[in-house]
């Protein structure tokens, strides 16, 4: 199948074009600002589907809307009539067709021009009203309120909020590409036009408080945090964010606390999910050598020989585990267990270790006891 997209270099086009290649779709036709009416042409004489995306939403002239947004579709419903071609139509329309200005008009001149020709020949046209759409690769200052948040705060760049209470509703990108590939399944099942402005999930929020989710993407870095991923706007507003950073700032630094037995190194804290900690023992080196009433500890090492030992608060029998990195097991350290680990081999020990809560020195709920 040859599949057409126009504003194949946009924000949405761009997704869908990976997504289409991910899924071995067919044949893509891309169409973009950079090439001509006659490439139109050529690729409506040939295309099976057709995602019609290109459209103007910031132009420096307002007659550009119409050129780039009505002008445009109708060019494109000329070729498929003088060709013959009855391939379906998806088009990305907005939310603001319905709304009196110069943007709006200029898409809904282009849904009446596609219903119209849909009524007539019976091609299948899906009309998508999108509202604001955000997600990777979309242009700062362009195309989205949240990438131009997650570009400026990212950057260390100031953002601009007005009115903090103005209410946003927002979709992520992906979700419109699994939406728009599902259609295709069945949008040549149906004639004429089908007009679409429940799309789902859309998110609610206010300006202040998407301000607010980003710029605490930031801190967590320094916080050594990590957001609540359960929530499905969070996580999608994280990936977004994280596809802003400088390509100088993918990395950043942890804090060592080194010592002639080794190191121990905080890698990640949450409320939520406890705490990660990096560790590495130096050979004949034993650490440890304390328990806990209610934090529990799960040890992993990943490289080296060591034995954790376990004795049981009250009594004299210790448990001893052997670990290894060449056999990756977690060992669970249970409350009321005085425990400590041994780097037995000849190089240094290195174990990942997750404590249920992240370290509070007020209340560390730790107390020495030799094993």
């Amino acid at each position: 199948m040859k599949i057409l997209i126009t504003g194949a270099k946009g924000f949405i086009g761009k997704n869908l074009a990976v997504e289409l290649q991910n899924k071995k779709a067919g044949e893509l036709l891309e169409f973009d600002k950079d090439n001509s009416l006659s490439d139109l042409h050529k690729f409506a004489l040939e295309c099976d589907l057709v995602f019609h995306l290109a459209g103007i939403n910031r132009p420096l002239d307002v007659k550009e809307f119409e050129e780039g947004n009505t002008d445009l579709t109708n060019a494109l419903i000329t070729y498929l009539k003088e060709s013959g071609n009855k391939a379906p139509i998806i088009f990305s329309s907005s939310v603001q067709a319905k709304l009196d200005n110069p943007y709006g008009r200029s898409k809904l001149a282009a849904e009446n021009s596609l219903i119209k020709y849909s009524e007539v020949t019976g091609v299948p046209v899906c009309i998508y009203r999108l509202p604001n759409v955000f997600g990777k690769w979309s242009r700062p200052s362009y195309n989205s309120v949240v990438s131009t948040f997650c570009h400026n705060i990212a950057h260390s760049l100031p953002i601009q909020i007005n009115d903090p209470e103005t209410i946003l509703n927002q979709i992520y990108v992906n979700d419109v590409i699994d939406e728009f590939i599902a259609k295709t399944a069945n949008i040549t099942k149906r004639n004429g036009p089908e007009l679409i402005e429940n799309i789902k999930p859309v998110y609610t929020l206010t300006l202040g408080k998407l301000a607010d989710i980003i710029t605490s993407f930031k801190e967590s870095r320094l916080q050594l945090s990590v957001p609540d991923l359960s929530d499905p706007l969070t996580t999608k507003l994280y990936a977004t964010y994280l596809s802003y950073l400088p390509e100088n700032d993918f990395s950043y630094p942890l804090k060592m606390n080194v010592d002639s037995r080794g190191s121990f190194t905080e890698f990640i804290r949450t409320k939520e999910r406890g705490q990660v900690s990096i560790n590495i023992s130096k050979p004949g080196i034993v650490k440890g050598n304390h328990w806990h009433h209610t934090k529990n500890e799960k040890f992993l090492v990943v490289s080296g020989k060591g034995v954790i030992r376990f004795r049981k608060i009250g009594t004299n029998e210790v448990i001893e585990y052997k670990v290894t990195g060449e056999k990756l097991e977690v060992v669970d350290i249970p409350t009321g267990y005085t425990h400590n680990i041994e780097n037995i081999g000849s190089i240094d020990m290195v174990t990942v270790m997750w404590a249920s809560e992240a370290f509070d020195a007020e209340k560390p709920d730790t107390y020495f006891e030799v094993v």
